[in-house]
């Protein structure tokens, strides 16, 4: 590998540069979060409303909703891709089965974990109770059962996809395309599987498939080097249409959300780093920069790509082990939005509207969230945990209305805990299974603590060691 010199600047030019944090992936989020703190706050004190915005509020908005759109429009072809390829890596696991059933028990593990601390704070702060909102808040939405969410697993067409029509009373017709990532998903399975069991014949199909998911990477990744000027945005519009003043009733709830979060990302999630001789900072240093874009993206599957890039990287996961388990985390491992979330949540519905919950459906609300994580399908929003969660136990849908308003401030601290937890897993699955690269998730987190193929290529430019460079370009042409 060639070594890079720099060249001194001509005699009496002393050009401008940046120093080197400045230029880090996370100190661009951190500064977006500011700027964007402070414009929000500037709009919503200057008259912008939700329903009435003013040039400020408008451009925030705008910035915020363009972003997602670009995380959202990748979501098909990446998860299809992501999963197909995923499964088709356990080729080359000798213990593939093994790995895979460790992986879903601890993701069962720490569900669980988080749910009874979700479940214990509801409890003991009673979010629910002298709340101060008055009227009843509805709800539109379609109704969440386990019947509904079974049949919905049933794809209707290959690709997951429906419209929608409405027609306005000018007369005009609009139509909207959704897609059900649940469908896709087991559409993905299906076909991995398939693809498997074909074997040698299936060959080029799977090139294919990789080759597709390598572009579509390589498109998410431009859209991830954006992400503070999404970020200004997304919590610039927050701030501006939610403010504290939307908080204010809720605020019981809101803390007791985020105190949840923080005991699993900061307390359980250390003690099961500690307890498998890991390193505590090593962890939070590796996995930071996927935590800070999903807390601002609030998208599991938009930060995928980051998630596996410092799951491989920086915490030394195996590809052929990442690549399977973490798409399948984004898409079915949520702590934050399936389990801290739907228990406190049922808690305030049941508190607020005077039910008394028994030790059965406590058990329930314990249940549906180990089992049902993948009715969340890592996009924003937890809203059909939540009815799902609410109509096993038989509690008012209702409730979901009055929570609605403040969903996208609590989604952001929810994917955050969602991410770290879809990092954590195969990092401890590797240790236990003892494929963890421990020299490369010990190594010094010099600059960027990730690096893309192509500069990768081009030899260490932002003060990566040689070695995890080296490192690096072997698992890229691995």
């Amino acid at each position: 590998m060639s070594t890079q010199t720099s060249t001194p600047s001509p005699a009496g030019k002393t050009g401008f540069q940046l120093p080197k944090w400045a230029g880090s992936f996370g100190f661009q989020i951190i500064a977006a979060l500011i700027v964007g703190l402070g414009l929000g706050l500037l709009a919503k004190y200057t008259g912008s409303t939700k329903a009435s915005p003013n040039a400020l509020g408008a451009t925030l908005q705008t910035i915020g909703s363009s972003y997602v759109s670009l995380l959202q429009t990748a979501v098909v072809p990446l998860i299809f891709t992501a999963v197909v390829s995923s499964i088709s890596n356990l080729r080359q696991v000798s213990n593939a089965a093994k790995l895979a059933w460790n992986t879903l028990l601890w993701f069962a593990i720490t569900s669980l974990i988080a749910v009874l601390i979700g479940i214990g704070l509801g409890v003991l702060l009673q979010p629910g109770a002298n709340t101060g909102i008055t009227e009843e808040a509805k709800y539109a939405g379609k109704s969440g059962d386990w019947w509904a969410f079974l049949v919905g697993l049933f794809p209707k067409n290959f690709l997951g996809l429906g419209a929608s029509s409405t027609v306005a009373e000018s007369g005009a017709v609009t139509t909207a395309v959704s897609f059900n990532v649940l469908q896709i998903l087991v559409i993905a399975i299906a076909v991995g599987v398939a693809a498997l069991k074909v074997g040698k014949a299936a060959e080029p199909f799977l090139n294919l498939n990789a080759s597709a998911l390598a572009v579509i990477q390589k498109v998410l990744w431009w859209i991830i080097r954006i992400a503070p000027l999404g970020t200004v945005g997304l919590i610039g519009n927050a701030v501006a249409v939610y403010g504290w003043d939307t908080i204010g009733s809720l605020g019981k709830f809101t803390f007791a959300i985020y105190v949840g979060l923080a005991l699993v990302i900061f307390a359980v999630y250390p003690i099961l780093v500690r307890a498998h001789g890991l390193s505590i900072k090593q962890y939070f240093s590796g996995v930071w920069p996927a935590v800070q874009l999903a807390f601002v993206s609030r998208s599991s599957v938009g930060t995928l790509p980051l998630t596996q890039r410092v799951t491989e990287r920086s915490l030394g996961v195996p590809r052929a082990y990442a690549s399977f388990a973490v798409p399948l985390g984004a898409t079915t491992k949520m702590d934050g939005c399936a389990a801290i979330y739907p228990a406190i949540s049922a808690i305030f519905v049941a508190q607020f509207f005077g039910i008394q919950l028994d030790f059965t459906q406590y058990l329930l609300i314990a249940l549906v969230s180990v089992l049902g994580s993948a009715a969340t399908a890592g996009t924003t929003g937890a809203v059909v945990m939540l009815t799902l969660t609410l109509s096993t136990l038989g509690l008012p849908l209702a409730g979901v209305g009055l929570l609605l308003a403040i969903d996208p401030i609590l989604d952001m601290g929810r994917t955050a805990v969602n991410v770290a937890g879809q990092a954590l897993v195969p990092t401890i699955v590797a240790k236990r299974q003892g494929i963890l690269d421990e020299a490369l998730y010990n190594a010094p987190r010099n600059g960027t603590p990730f690096v893309d193929d192509s500069e990768a290529a081009a030899g260490p430019t932002d003060g990566t060691s040689t070695d995890t460079t080296s490192r690096q370009l072997e698992d890229a042409k691995a």
